[in-house]
């Protein structure tokens, strides 16, 4: 049997999401807040900071080959986040346009492409696309028409992708070929109706954990869609899920409580029995990670210098 949820970390966060576990620690963002964050070994100890954009960070993926860099769905597009803070845009496809827009969560998938959803500030209806990052950088709008993504996540062969509208309350199957990140059509996996699908992770057994925010529970679907198992927290709001190995952990938020409970933004861990793989890293050509890049800080325009 599994356990329940424990809170761990004195921090409460705003918008707790994008929880990752790179293999050699847990990384995760504050995301309004603009907070890189990473979590001490010590369980009781204080998140970190690594970085705190001018812009909300909706989540980051190393970068292969360039320890401390990160490659993140920030503000309004796509950037690299060096070891000092620095930013570098790759791109900004969600700039300047009507409905105001940001990105939202986002993920390397096993090929080691870069995945990043976006959404309205105010969750316009259909407002919201999926972006797909190459390996040389390209940042390439590949689905649209969604209100809020959250996800994606990959199999570990890479062959399929899950994605969520929260909005919706839905979550789809997309088939991947893994050499060229084309998607196929997709199928409805999940669909829930009491709270909104959100973060998500895959188990080496292929089954999905969702964060359903706004009913305090996490739970896992097997492969074939079937409920498996629900965890439940003292934090109305999960947004975030990961696995390092056999570990859970889980991310909420106090985002419009009013008042928060005293759990709300906590961080959860629970031993679960089938692990998960570390985080993708992002794999760049050589030429998209500038060694010495004079790079630009905040929102200035463009990629590269400005």
């Amino acid at each position: 049997m599994t356990a329940e949820p424990r809170p761990t970390r004195p921090d409460r966060l705003e918008l707790g999401e994008g929880i990752r576990w790179t293999g050699t620690g847990i990384v995760l963002v504050d995301l309004l807040a603009g907070r890189l964050l990473t979590a001490p070994a010590d369980p009781t100890a204080p998140l970190r900071t690594v970085a705190h954009l001018p812009v909300p960070l909706g989540a980051v993926a190393p970068v292969a080959d360039h320890p401390g860099t990160w490659i993140a769905a920030a503000g309004t597009g796509i950037c690299l986040l060096h070891p000092d803070g620095a930013m570098y845009w790759l791109g900004r496809p969600e700039d300047g346009g009507a409905p105001r827009m940001r990105m939202n969560d986002a993920v390397a998938d096993p090929s080691g492409r870069f995945w990043a959803g976006s959404m309205s500030y105010d969750a316009d209806e259909d407002a919201g696309a999926l972006y797909r990052v190459g390996h040389d950088g390209t940042v390439e709008r590949v689905l649209e028409g969604i209100t809020v993504p959250n996800g994606p996540v990959f199999t570990p062969d890479g062959r399929s992708m899950y994605l969520a509208d929260s909005a919706r309350g839905v979550v789809r199957r997309y088939p991947v070929d893994p050499p060229t990140g084309r998607l196929g059509t997709p199928e409805v996996f999940v669909t829930v109706d009491d709270g909104s699908p959100d973060g998500m992770a895959v188990d080496a057994e292929g089954a999905v954990w969702i964060a359903v925010w706004g009913s305090g529970t996490v739970r896992r679907h097997l492969p074939d869609g079937t409920p498996d198992r629900i965890l439940r927290l003292p934090a109305s709001r999960p947004a975030g899920v990961c696995l390092e190995g056999d570990v859970l952990h889980i991310t909420t938020a106090r985002l419009g409580l009013n008042p928060p409970g005293p759990y709300d933004g906590a961080v959860f861990s629970v031993r679960v029995e089938v692990p998960g793989s570390p985080a993708a890293p992002y794999r760049p050509t050589a030429s998209v990670v500038p060694t010495a890049p004079a790079v630009v800080r905040g929102e200035a325009s463009g990629r590269g210098p400005a």
